[in-house]
């Protein structure tokens, strides 16, 4: 390997040199070997650079600007040596990591048998799923969450009496609510305080996540990251789940068994709740060899629901017609924006906020202003609804989340906007983002312990 002169300046030359191969080899298909002949023909460069009169760091960069960038290296390699890609995948890990990787996968398969077990455990006591719906539904979120908090805890490092003092009250403070108040049978405010539950859970589960540092701006975009990633792998466990389920039932059908049973009061509610805990494990696990899929899905919809909007607003100008206003189409715009908010929240994730604006940004604040005008004239019509009719605990609910989500989405186009005419970093983006997460879970806390004594439990 060749020398590169000045050593005055070889420490910063070294460390420039380490973070570009560390780079190079977090992708999976350059391996050892392939870094080192890499990395001597970077130093053959640089030690042509600098003989010729160029500081170290000066030919550093010139010398990885002629070989490349890291990512166009890595897709390079990965084309030319695809079996180390799938080998990587693989969920078997190699050399120093195999200690570590298998004491994780354990406490993860440790965590996910108890949240199986915490799903079953009330059937020992005579609560058993099929006569007892509205207690699963309203402890659903329970089940799943509370384990995988305490895999976090465990994966994280949180310190075990920070975690006793700031976690465990506030899920069992919620255990304690939802199981303690006198709800009527069927009402609306169960059914809020069952959907909303599983959102306040998962912003605490955030708190694991970031060992407890969760005022940090950055590990909370790292959580938006992770939440991402984890939808997309529990979506893909549970369509694996599905077909396995319905194998099961077919194949024990042929033989003259009927095990439907089993697999509805069994295999389903544990598959499901310990998947949870499984889908996070999978994330971590692989996170540094498989790209992120959530950004990359942001920039194949974006333009689609940005298209869709705009044909959506254009029809209604074209034909004249209003919105024909009910509870559903509330509901129905309360997730568009989530899903607008989605997209803009892992675009602004992947981004780096050092980059100059480009058309990508544009599509964006066009697909933001048009959910924002489209979901004004629904508010519009709601208004009048309420004024008609009165309030009740679904309208209301479903107000708050509208309005909840539409500041958002508001001061985020005020902040594109200004990123877009030079005036504010995309930075200022990004903490926006990640200081409006209290507010949601604010939000569906308020849901779950206001609104059921505020409306009689009704």
């Amino acid at each position: 390997m060749t020398a590169v002169p000045n050593a005055g300046d070889t420490p910063d030359l070294e460390a420039l040199i380490a973070q570009w191969r560390s780079g190079l080899e977090q992708p999976s298909a350059v391996d050892p070997a392939d870094a080192d002949e890499l990395e001597d023909h970077l130093r053959d460069q640089i030690a042509d650079l600098t003989s010729a009169g160029l500081a170290p760091d000066e030919a550093f960069l010139i010398a990885v600007k002629r070989m490349g960038s890291v990512d166009s290296l890595s897709s390079e390699f990965a084309q030319e040596h695809p079996d180390r890609l799938w080998k990587r995948l693989a969920l078997e890990p190699s050399g120093d990591e195999r200690p570590s990787a298998r004491s994780d996968f354990w406490t993860m398969i440790g965590f996910a048998c108890a949240a199986a077990l915490a799903v079953k455990a009330p059937a020992a006591f005579g609560v058993d799923l099929t006569d007892n719906a509205r207690f699963y539904g309203r402890n659903a979120g329970l089940f799943a969450l509370v384990p995988l908090a305490g895999y976090f805890v465990w994966h994280r490092g949180m310190p075990a009496a920070r975690a006793l003092r700031i976690l465990a009250p506030a899920l069992a403070g919620v255990a304690v609510v939802i199981n303690a108040y006198p709800f009527e049978d069927g009402s609306d405010t169960e059914t809020l305080a069952a959907l909303h539950a599983p959102i306040a859970l998962w912003l605490l589960v955030g708190v694991a996540y970031a060992g407890g540092g969760w005022r940090s701006d950055r590990k909370r975009m790292d959580y938006v990251r992770f939440t991402g990633e984890w939808f997309i792998y529990y979506v893909l466990i549970a369509l694996g789940g599905g077909v396995l389920a319905g194998f099961t039932t077919g194949a024990f059908d042929v033989i003259g068994i009927d095990a439907e049973e089993f697999v509805t009061s069994w295999v389903l509610p544990c598959g499901a709740v310990g998947a949870v805990v499984v889908a996070a494990w999978l994330v971590e696990a692989k996170q540094s060899v498989v790209e992120n899929m959530a950004p990359v899905l942001t920039k194949l919809f974006t333009p689609l629901f940005a298209a869709m909007l705009l044909a959506f607003l254009g029809a209604m100008v074209w034909t004249g017609r209003g919105i024909d206003f009910d509870r559903d189409v509330l509901v129905l715009f309360d997730l568009l924006l989530a899903v607008v908010l989605g997209l803009l929240l892992y675009a602004t994730s992947a981004r780096d906020p050092r980059a100059p604006h480009d058309a990508f940004d544009l599509l964006q604040f066009v697909l933001v202003v048009s959910a924002l005008v489209a979901n004004a004239l629904v508010l519009a019509a709601m208004v009048g609804r309420i004024s008609e009719f009165g309030f009740t605990p679904n309208r209301i609910a479903a107000l708050g989340e509208n309005v909840v989500l539409l500041v958002n989405l508001a001061w985020s186009a005020r902040l594109h906007l200004g990123f877009w005419r030079g005036r504010l970093p995309f930075a200022s983006l990004e903490r926006w983002q990640t200081a409006y997460l209290p507010v949601y879970l604010i939000w569906a806390t308020l849901v779950v312990v206001v609104f059921p004594p505020l409306f009689g439990f009704a």
